[in-house]
């Protein structure tokens, strides 16, 4: 369980430092408009994506098992945070997040790591597809410029009011969301070294005062973000909170153990290396512990900030470590600039992240394998869309170990990378 960084600092040179720090500055500004977008559509204070990209960024990459893991606030824990928040407030996210980084931490403790490889990518592909299906019904109210206050958790009924709220349509709104979506997906064609996310949101938020476009920013509906971090505090830890947000820590813990794996997994293969899993379970307990002492979300392995990390050419922790930083350094000096960006700008990035979670282009693929993993990624889909995220997860990954028993002598699945 020993950290990389560890073994990586002896043999740093000028020149590996300088990879990493441009890499790390990279990394951080993808990382900068994503988080605050994932905060708001989990139904938090903007900042608090910030904050969970920087303490997450630094415990991950100080304390993992990776070389090049991002850690941050992910499109896979909108769902949870959400319903987390809504049921029992920020308090009791902030104490379902450190319950479950203990959790991870008794993970760690029983060599939990190397189990990932044991959970069926049937049920890990229907999960995937069905919390994109669910971020990008969450960002129609913003994308389309409807203005309600209060949308529902839950699918249907979310869906249902966004229907009877169709007559409150904003073209402007609308029409930049649209914008966003187009400059980053050309931006990324056209010039994959240059940070497109954060050029699209630049052109697209400047375009609202430019034009006098009747757009909300984040200042608008949220004020102006914070440009510090606040003092870390323990959470509510009583008898009575910690069995009642049980279940909760563990869907965490379950979240943030194997999406950081899984990421782990497709960056080994990016830089042809061996991650060690149980490390990296230490450094997500850790860090699921630190995040929601100042605030902030759960934290995992960012699997897109990961990816821009290794092109940018990220090759050890210093660089998870120098984006943790610059975002503190942003934080504090570009807070009120940062609190310019549009909402319908940040609801297309998401929209496009729950697109390449959806991964369309690989349905036909999974279509083509056995019968029972299509039936098992329907099952595990269709319940974590209109039943609860729990019941997803435990009924998926009990039914795929009963199919895998019954194929003794199958290989492990060959984990494809997935953009989130």
């Amino acid at each position: 369980m020993r950290p990389r960084l560890l073994n990586t600092l002896p043999q740093t040179t000028r020149t590996s430092l300088g990879g990493d720090v441009l890499a790390g500055i990279s990394v951080a500004l993808v990382a900068l408009p994503l988080s605050i977008a994932i905060a708001i559509a989990s139904g938090a204070p903007p900042e608090t994506g910030i904050i969970t990209a920087i303490i997450g960024g630094f415990f991950v990459s100080a304390f993992g098992g990776s070389l090049v893991q991002i850690g941050g606030p992910t499109g896979a824990f909108i769902v949870v945070v959400f319903s987390v928040i809504a049921e029992h407030g920020m308090s009791g996210l902030i104490t379902a997040t450190f319950m479950a980084g203990i959790l991870l931490l008794i993970a760690t403790a029983l060599r939990a790591g190397t189990l990932i490889r044991h959970i069926p990518e049937a049920v890990i592909n229907g999960f995937t597809i069905g919390i994109a299906v669910i971020i990008a019904a969450s960002q129609l109210n913003d994308a389309l410029g409807l203005g309600i206050a209060n949308l529902p958790a839950d699918f249907v009924p979310k869906i249902a009011t966004l229907w009877a709220g169709l007559g409150s349509f904003s073209f402007a709104a609308f029409a930049i969301c649209v914008a966003t979506i187009l400059l980053v997906t050309l931006l990324r064609r056209a010039a994959p070294r240059l940070p497109g996310l954060v050029v699209a949101l630049a052109l697209t938020s400047a375009a609202v005062p430019l034009f006098n476009l009747p757009v909300d920013t984040i200042a608008d509906r949220f004020g102006p973000l914070s440009g510090a971090l606040p003092k870390p505090t323990l959470p509510d830890l009583s008898p009575a909170k910690l069995a009642e947000l049980f279940p909760s820590a563990l869907i965490i813990a379950f979240l943030a153990g194997v999406e950081s794996l899984l990421s782990a997994i497709v960056a080994d293969r990016m830089i042809a290396d061996r991650h060690r899993p149980n490390a990296e379970l230490l450094a997500q307990g850790l860090a699921n512990i630190a995040s929601p002492m100042f605030g902030g979300l759960p934290v995992t392995g960012a699997i897109a900030r990961t990816a821009t990390n290794v092109r940018a050419g990220g090759r050890t922790p210093l660089a998870g470590i120098v984006h943790a930083l610059t975002l503190l350094v942003v934080m504090s000096v570009a807070a009120p600039l940062a609190s310019q960006l549009v909402l319908p700008a940040l609801a297309g990035v998401l929209l496009l992240t729950a697109w390449h979670m959806a991964e369309v282009d690989k349905w036909p693929e999974f279509l083509k394998t056995r019968r029972s993993d299509v039936l098992l990624l329907c099952l595990t889909l269709f319940l974590t869309v209109f039943a609860d995220l729990t019941i997803a997860i435990g009924t998926g990954v009990t039914l795929g170990l009963a199919l895998r028993l019954q194929r003794r002598g199958v290989p492990d699945p060959d984990w494809d990378p997935r953009d989130k």
